[in-house]
């Protein structure tokens, strides 16, 4: 059985269509490369779990009342872009309503429940959400791996920063040849 996961972070109509409520570039830049790294996994058997950044419509949340309003839920902005197709009978959509794909939802369960150990995360905001699901699963044993060109933020220098911070505190970063190396030869 394969330890490995697959986790694609918020990359939705809002921060990915250039019509979104948050949309930043440098997201439409790395959806083709997610998108090569999500045939890869799938084809070396790893589960895929979207992850969704989702707001509750007309209801209170303290944290995003400073906010741009996004990801609105029965918005078009929460839905995965359409260059990442879900598959419905194998793949995990989790909604989220905090930075971390761990905080108050089901995702270490199910990462447990399929025997996961390692997670691949890609997606957006490097900054936020991004290393806040990177920082829990290192907190719970994961063994997270960044793939460098699959995530972004609004700013190239806070990326970087981020990715440095990652790999010297927290996990794995590696270019997505590295990544494709790793999963032919089964070390993932």
């Amino acid at each position: 059985m394969n330890k490995t996961a697959l986790i694609i972070v918020d990359m939705l109509k809002d921060f990915t269509d250039p019509q979104g409520l948050v949309f930043y570039p440098q997201n439409r830049e790395v959806l083709p490369n997610i998108r090569r790294v999500l045939d890869d996994c799938r084809a070396a058997g790893c589960l895929v779990v979207f992850l969704k950044h989702t707001n509750r419509k007309g209801k209170p949340d303290h944290r995003i009342e400073g906010m741009r309003p996004n990801c609105i839920e029965g918005t078009d902005g929460v839905e995965i872009d359409p260059m990442l197709p879900v598959d419905e009978e194998k793949d995990y959509v989790i909604e989220k309503r905090r930075y971390s794909g761990f905080f108050g939802t089901d995702l270490d369960l199910v990462l447990r429940l399929n025997k996961i150990e390692n997670l691949i995360i890609v997606g957006t905001k490097t900054n936020c959400c991004i290393r806040a699901t990177v920082t829990d699963a290192f907190y719970l044993d994961y063994n997270p791996i960044v793939v460098r060109e699959c995530v972004a933020t609004n700013s190239d220098v806070v990326n970087d920063v981020h990715l440095e911070d990652i790999r010297k505190y927290l996990g794995e970063v590696i270019t997505m040849d590295e990544l494709k190396t790793r999963l032919d030869s089964g070390a993932l």
